[in-house]
């Protein structure tokens, strides 16, 4: 199971007085969990909706032409895939082919990879 932890600002106005608050939230991505294993790109989608995510037909659109105009290997496009849904929520397509090109051009080939540059550009929260 891994972690993701969102930080959420907003301003409340109570008698001219503003304030803002800080709320953490947890969200655990369970639907992830033992995903981490090596799949090719149609089984990790199939292993997705198995687990109750919908990407919808937009969404893998967006996966599969980023994985052909990049020539990313499978398990770039699979982290990828779950780098955009920690660091969005939901999926998000121009960020996926964003996100893809830049590890691409950094000449990342591992998950591993993958998340240390997340972390390095904090991606995630």
């Amino acid at each position: 199971m891994s972690d993701f932890v969102i930080f959420l600002y907003f301003y409340e106005n109570i008698h001219g007085i503003c304030r803002i608050h800080h709320v953490r939230l947890l969200i655990e991505f369970r639907f992830l969990k033992g995903l981490h294993k090596y799949m090719n790109v149609e089984q990790y989608i199939e292993q997705l909706e198995s687990k109750g995510f919908q990407l919808g037909e937009d969404g893998k659109g967006f996966i599969f032409f980023g994985k052909e105009m990049t020539n990313a290997p499978d398990e770039l496009v699979n982290a990828a895939i779950e780098l955009t849904l920690k660091a969005k929520i939901t999926f998000d397509g121009s960020f996926f082919i964003s996100l893809l090109e830049s590890m691409m051009s950094q000449e990342l080939i591992s998950r591993k990879e993958a998340l240390q540059f997340a972390e390095e550009y904090k991606l995630l929260v």
